[in-house]
């Protein structure tokens, strides 16, 4: 791979771990800790949220009309997002394991805990649970489409595309003909070896 490339990557690896201590220090500046997948306040933070809560017949009143008035069709968006993902996780329940590729967890790409917080009322929790859901299945989806490029077509585009995805940087450039094949085997390799997506160290 090119070493230009693997120095940016070994930069953007730097800056993951600079942005994972600032979220754990702002853990001390807001009082709370995670314990597996509950998020604990202090006491003190817990009291201070109630105060903050605002009721949802105060929510609904304040709320814009365009807001309360679109929110059924944002609301069904839930049957399409529930289909998509039962058929990405079948889709790669079955063909990963024929293929060698590390099945994707969606477990850690879908992410609900901001119910969680006690200054939300039930309204906003439950869209906060419907964001964690929707957002963190499209983020799977993305990696399980993202292996499955890197398996069938590692090769990058002619043109700029806009926020590709983290393992598009290894793929082969386009029109490089040479050792192509041999650069797919290595891709294919990577998914059998390397499979977590937070993995820098995939060969190029």
């Amino acid at each position: 791979m090119n070493t230009r490339v693997s120095e940016i990557l070994a930069d953007i690896r730097k800056l993951e771990e600079e942005l994972e201590e600032a979220i754990r220090t702002h853990q001390v500046e807001f009082l709370y800790r995670v314990e597996g997948a509950k998020v604990r306040f202090e006491r003190a933070a817990k009291l201070a949220h109630q105060k903050l809560k605002i009721g949802i017949f105060r929510w609904l009143r304040e709320s814009q009309l365009r807001n309360v008035a679109s929110a059924p069709v944002v609301y069904f968006m839930i049957v399409p997002l529930v289909m998509l993902d039962i058929f990405v996780s079948l889709y790669q329940i079955i063909c990963f394991p024929l293929y060698g590729i590390t099945i994707v967890h969606r477990g850690r790409f879908i992410v609900m805990d901001r119910h969680q917080l006690s200054y939300l009322n039930a309204i906003e929790k439950f869209n906060c649970v419907y964001c964690g859901y929707a957002n963190g299945l499209i983020a799977y989806v993305r990696e399980v489409i993202a292996r499955t490029e890197q398996y069938w077509c590692p090769i990058k585009h002619a043109r700029k595309i806009l926020d590709p995805h983290r393992r598009y940087a290894r793929f082969a450039d386009f029109g490089q003909a040479e050792d192509f094949q041999e650069h797919v085997e290595a891709m294919r390799k990577s998914l059998r070896d390397a499979g977590d997506p937070t993995n820098n160290s995939l060969p190029g």
